[in-house]
């Protein structure tokens, strides 16, 4: 059997190469077709049926209130922090407080065994007396000097001696007096009071121990919290405008929040503001007071601080939402009458929460888009929604039914 020529199998290849070209152009062509399509019609990026107006929210431009806030993180301390501890040495006797006791100012905490200085005391009134009687006699006899004198009887010498020794016994009067004095004073100390009113820690000594005056660690610790104090940092750059306000008088309010920044825990005022910025961290202390009543902050409790420094009642304000970053800066989408959209380059001021003061670029009573700006551009055309969904995202748009969905929604 004669085998094929070499030429005519070279043909035959080539023919088969030609006609898969053509085929890729073919596939090309058609692609090309349908993307040209799709480009000119909106509604085909996001799936057969769907109308090429985008559904949008919008919020109007109006005139509010916008509060200038700061945001920190502070730390509750103790307004006052007392170590008790006692004056005098002597046997512990009485304990009259319990552990975490509240106590007001002045009352007692615990009681020194007071007959020693009971009688120190009994002595310095003794001698005290014993003095005071030299003290009369001295002044008669310096009544009979003085009369003897006029009748010249007795020397001027001798009258004056006497007036001398009747100062020496005011003196000594006057010693004796400071020394009953101090006598009662250590013998009060006995009665250990609370200097300050504030919550009691815990007892740091026992009944029935010796202790000496002033001696470590002390007999208890108060801390005063009701008021209570506050303490957080700002960075230096915020300072000018916080001063600027107290310059004026102001009491600046401050709020306290959770951990979580969700739940609102007291309101106070700033008290006031350190005298040098640390060098270390660009920062400056400021310390706010709290009335806790309800005893809400408990000392070394971190929380979040929101200092009010100013409020602004006119400012024009658009929800936070509308604001877009993008080439041009700050914009937002504009709701024009023909329902399209304008892309509105805008100048931002104070955030306060989920609104915004705009100082440039809207005037009141314009329309904004808050919902559906991932689909937007300039001239886009939009559908206002008015019911509660929510506008469809570019993802919500590409996602695809679900059959069981629909078959289970059937009866």
């Amino acid at each position: 059997m004669p085998e094929p020529r070499p030429e005519a199998a070279r043909s035959s290849r080539t023919r088969a190469w030609v006609w898969l070209a053509v085929l890729v152009l073919i596939v090309l062509a058609g692609a090309y077709w349908a993307l040209g399509r799709q480009g000119k019609n909106p509604a085909g990026r996001f799936g057969p049926g769907m109308s090429a107006a985008i559904p949008v929210r919008v919020a109007q431009v109006h005139t509010g209130r916008i509060n200038f806030v700061l945001n920190a993180i502070g730390t509750v301390t103790a307004f006052n922090t007392v170590t008790v501890m006692s004056r005098v040495s002597g046997e512990l006797q009485k304990i009259y407080f319990t552990d975490g006791q509240k106590v007001k100012q002045g009352e007692l905490l615990a009681q020194i065994d007071p007959r020693t200085f009971q009688a120190q005391l009994d002595q310095a009134i003794g001698q005290q007396k014993q003095d005071q009687a030299q003290l009369q006699n001295a002044r008669r006899d310096l009544q009979r000097y003085q009369q003897l004198y006029k009748q010249n009887s007795i020397a001027k010498q001798q009258v004056d001696t006497q007036a001398a020794l009747v100062q020496q016994y005011l003196g000594t009067q006057a010693s004796d007096q400071a020394a009953v004095d101090n006598a009662k004073l250590q013998l009060d100390f006995t009665r250990i009071t609370a200097p300050i009113p504030g919550r009691l820690g815990l007892r740091q000594v026992d009944q029935g121990n010796l202790i000496t005056a002033s001696s470590a660690p002390g007999l208890v610790v108060i801390t005063q919290t009701q008021p209570i104090a506050v303490v957080f940092t700002l960075p230096q750059t915020q300072l000018p405008e916080v001063l600027a306000q107290m310059r004026q008088g102001r009491k600046l309010s401050v709020t306290l929040y959770d951990r979580d920044d969700t739940t609102k825990l007291a309101a106070g005022e700033l008290m006031s503001v350190d005298n040098q910025i640390d060098v270390a961290t660009g920062t400056v202390k400021f310390k706010a007071r709290f009335d806790n009543a309800d005893d809400t902050l408990f000392p070394n409790q971190f929380v979040n601080v929101r200092l009010l420094v100013s409020s602004d009642d006119q400012a024009v304000v658009i929800p936070t939402l509308a604001v877009q970053q993008g080439s041009i800066g700050t914009f937002v989408y504009v709701l024009k009458p023909d329902n399209t959209v304008h892309v509105q380059q805008v100048a931002t001021g104070t955030q306060d929460g989920a609104n915004v003061a705009v100082k440039s670029g809207l005037t009141v009573g314009q329309q904004v888009v808050t919902e559906g700006l991932d689909r937007l551009g300039e001239g886009s055309k939009v559908e206002v929604m008015t019911g509660t969904q929510s506008a469809p995202t570019m993802a919500d748009m590409h996602q695809k039914p679900n059959p069981s969905a629909k078959r289970g929604r059937r009866h």
